[in-house]
């Protein structure tokens, strides 16, 4: 039904092709630049259209033409940055074209003395209270005139971005929705929506446009909330319908895989986007992160001195070089460049989370969590800032502070293995095993990434006297690592097998006992253990010449525990 649906919304590719063309060149005009270029890249997307077939141009009214001259050079002032040599030109100007060109040229002017004095006056990780001077005037004006009713989907939009900037967050959010209802196609506007929507629950209580646009929005949602399965299959829906040679669609679908840490699926298809778009920075620090993970350095040489030659002082090749250096272990190198990305671009946030890393690489924890918060300040979805903010505290040995942030980090993604890991270990140091217990446990129930999770909970049962369930843990744990075909030196396996000897010597099971003692045998650091006990039970079978048949007696018992561990198998989990 839901794919029948969105054929039908995109039945008219034709249609829709006209709106582009029609939103690209109203952005063009009032400079905004990267909503114009998201819609040229999905028009180019789809077929051309005839000549006869093309949009007419946006009808002229009488205060158009009025304001046409001092538009005109306002906006060739504008193209050149010189703000507020635009506003002066544009001030008295009628129409809406010049009054939304009037207020963006006031707003970019703030802007840019704003990062003209931080770049110039603070360090990489200074807080700074540098402001936009201009924003309590524009809201004052843009205020005035919201509530007469007089600004477009446009001005609305800017008037959204300036509550936000003034941290007025839930005022933003009515605004923005205001302005996607007035004008739907205009991408800056979801954009900015997005990233004030910070849960499921908001997003179901949003009152949006019902629009072909929407079916974007909600992918890119699905996406940042981490509902990776509703991210694939939306865009999986968007590429029947029409949207196939579109790139932007291909890079969310990579950003997607990324975030599941399917890596091999997502450098296929930044493989492909660079094959289709070889000159792209867009997403390129998140392919770098890729091939950092995979220890991919030829590739990710090949990738800095790539960027390099097409834009040197792009935050994305900034961060790419960052993650190169990062691989050599050249960290203060790498920091450097992450600096340089976020003077930039302050509002970067993965060179925030990366120099949070690098700070953590060099035992440099104070910085480190300075640069994890300033992640979280630009956009508290960051689950990689708040485990970054986890592992410090870890570090600062302040296990109710690492709580907190593992606790954030786990609600973010509540089905990675890391997270759950991190906080059992935090509630093992405040000595809450129970709670420890049940994140081990669904760290295994959810797929254990690092294969330790149950051998954290296995060492916390055993610390309890709690044999035979730390027997079974361990038994699940061999099972685990033999059956995804690691490598039999596994730092552990040797623990778990020398644990199992001893439990299924005490529990008078002389064969799975002598086959665990053998398999330690293959370990250097429990060779001479895994002897000692071969030689115990040899002894003990020497004395007591127990019939095969009785082997399981002991089972019988009344005061054998109800959940005995059955004999372990390890023949089968032979590599």
């Amino acid at each position: 039904m839901k794919m029948a649906a969105l054929c039908s919304e995109f039945g008219d590719l034709v249609q829709i092709k006209k709106q582009l063309i029609s939103v690209i060149s109203l952005c063009k005009e009032r400079g905004l630049l990267h909503s114009a270029k998201w819609a040229s890249e999905l028009a180019f997307a789809l077929d051309p259209l005839p000549k006869d077939e093309l949009p007419p141009s946006h009808p002229f009214t009488e205060e158009d033409a009025q304001d046409l001259d001092a538009l005109t050079l306002a906006k060739s002032y504008f193209d050149l940055k010189e703000y507020d040599r635009a506003a002066y030109f544009l001030k008295g100007c009628c129409s809406q074209k010049a009054y939304f060109l009037y207020m963006y040229s006031r707003y970019l002017s703030g802007e840019k003395k704003k990062d003209d004095e931080t770049v110039d006056s603070l360090g990489p990780l200074e807080k700074g209270q540098v402001r936009n001077e201009a924003l309590r005037e524009l809201r004052v004006e843009l205020s005035k005139k919201h509530g007469a009713g007089e600004l477009d989907g446009f001005t609305l939009y800017l008037y959204g971005v300036v509550l936000r900037k003034l941290d007025l967050l839930k005022e933003a959010v009515d605004v923005f929705v205001e302005a996607i209802h007035a004008l739907p196609l205009h991408w800056g506007a979801w954009l900015e929506l997005s990233n004030l929507v910070t849960n499921i629950e908001m997003l179901k209580s949003l009152s949006l446009a019902d629009c072909w646009m929407k079916d974007f929005f909600m992918a890119h949602m699905y996406t940042e909330l981490q509902m990776i399965k509703e991210a694939l299959q939306k865009y999986q829906n968007l590429i029947e319908a029409g949207f196939s040679k579109s790139t932007y669609i291909i890079s969310q679908i990579a950003v997607a895989y990324h975030n599941i840490r399917d890596i091999d699926q997502a450098l296929a298809l930044f493989n492909k986007l660079r094959e289709q778009d070889p000159f792209r920075i867009d997403n390129m620090d998140t392919f770098s992160n890729l091939l950092y993970v995979k220890t991919m350095k030829p590739e990710l040489s090949y990738l800095a001195h790539n960027l390099v030659e097409i834009d040197k002082y792009r935050v994305e090749t900034c961060c790419v070089i960052g993650n190169y250096y990062s691989l050599r272990s050249q960290h203060e190198k790498a920091a450097l460049y992450f600096q340089r990305a976020l003077k930039l671009n302050p509002r970067c946030l993965g060179a925030w989370t990366l120099m949070g890393h690098e700070y953590m690489e060099m035992k440099n924890t104070s910085a480190a969590i300075q640069a994890y918060r300033h992640a979280i300040e630009v956009n508290k979805r960051d689950y990689r800032a708040w485990y970054g903010l986890g592992q410090t505290y870890e570090i600062l040995k302040m296990p109710f502070y690492c709580l907190y942030y593992y606790r954030k980090a786990h609600q973010l993604r509540p089905n990675d293995s890391r997270m759950l890991v991190a906080l059992g270990e935090s509630y093992e140091k405040l000595s809450q095993q129970v709670e420890a217990k049940k994140c081990y446990w669904r760290a295994y129930s959810v797929g254990d990434v690092e294969k330790m999770a149950l051998l954290k909970l296995a060492k916390l049962h055993e610390q309890l006297n709690e044999s035979d369930d730390a027997a079974q843990c361990y038994m699940l744990y061999i099972q685990d690592i033999f059956s995804c075909g690691e490598q039999l030196e596994h730092a552990e396996v040797s623990t778990a097998l020398r644990y199992l000897g001893q439990y299924y010597f005490k529990n008078k099971l002389y064969d799975e006992a002598s086959l665990c003692a053998q398999r330690c045998c293959d370990y250097n650091d429990a060779r001479e253990e895994g002897k000692a006990l071969l030689r115990q039970i040899s002894q003990v079978r020497d004395q007591i010449e127990t019939p095969s048949a009785d082997l399981f007696a002991p089972l019988s018992n009344n005061n054998t525990p109800v959940r005995r561990v059955s004999p372990l198998n390890l023949i089968s989990f032979t590599p």
